[in-house]
């Protein structure tokens, strides 16, 4: 099957239908485009994320299965409930989202490059400045140690990537982001891909059919007046 090669100055172009995604590599839709905000929001607002390599095009993804949280299902394991009853981290949100981008951005262990390139980081960082993506903040005696940052429409949290410096930093972030997103009304968080990490924290897979029609749902929800309001 051929893929969809999308125009770059064409922001409001339609993305073609995502039964057409490819199963090798699986989820692989679309190439091209650009990430303006209009494009990004059509993106995530189908299911579709970008994903690529600073060698590469941009390539747009929508998996099958998709890895997604709900929120009342988190699962917190006796030890992270240790390490949050001690109050090691200071948690934070939209406190410092570029120098979350920014951490998440460098390479892991064992990897050369990353896939969060100048590119992402500049149009991810608009969509923070315009409300749509977000970011979780751990911090230990000052300093950054771990975060996290997604795209929200609705009620629905896309998340997108997380680091951390110390362990359990990223695993109190996300849990903290998780039930104050509860809090809010929010109904589904997007984890993109299975993870061991994020499965054993209570996420589950769903076949990419479920998923859109979830998306349908709680994108058009309002979300709560006084979510990501900065105190």
């Amino acid at each position: 099957m051929q893929l969809t090669l999308l125009d770059p100055d064409k922001p409001n172009q339609n993305f073609p239908p995502i039964k057409k995604a490819l199963k090798d590599p699986n989820g692989l839709l679309a190439v091209g485009g650009c990430l303006s905000t209009d494009r990004l929001l059509n993106a995530y607002r189908q299911g579709i994320f970008p994903w690529y390599n600073d060698d590469e095009p941009i390539l747009w993804w929508t998996p099958d299965p998709r890895l997604v949280l709900f929120p009342d299902q988190l699962i917190i394991s006796q030890s992270l409930r240790k390490t949050l009853k001690k109050q090691k981290f200071i948690v934070t949100i939209d406190q410092a989202f570029e120098q979350v981008i920014e951490a998440c951005a460098q390479p892991r262990k064992d990897e050369n490059g990353t896939w969060i390139t100048n590119e992402i980081a500049t149009a991810y960082t608009k969509l923070h400045h315009l409300g749509f993506a977000h970011s979780a903040e751990a911090w230990f005696e000052g300093e950054l140690v771990g975060g996290l940052y997604g795209v929200t429409i609705g009620q629905m949290f896309f998340g997108e990537s997380m680091f951390h410096t110390m362990t359990d930093a990223s695993k109190v972030a996300f849990v903290t982001l998780v039930e104050q997103l509860k809090n809010w009304d929010y109904q589904l968080i997007d984890c993109q891909v299975h993870s061991p990490h994020l499965a054993n924290l209570g996420a589950v897979n769903l076949n990419r059919d479920k998923f859109k029609s979830l998306i349908d749902k709680h994108c058009e929800a309002p979300a709560s007046i006084l979510a990501w309001q900065k105190k």
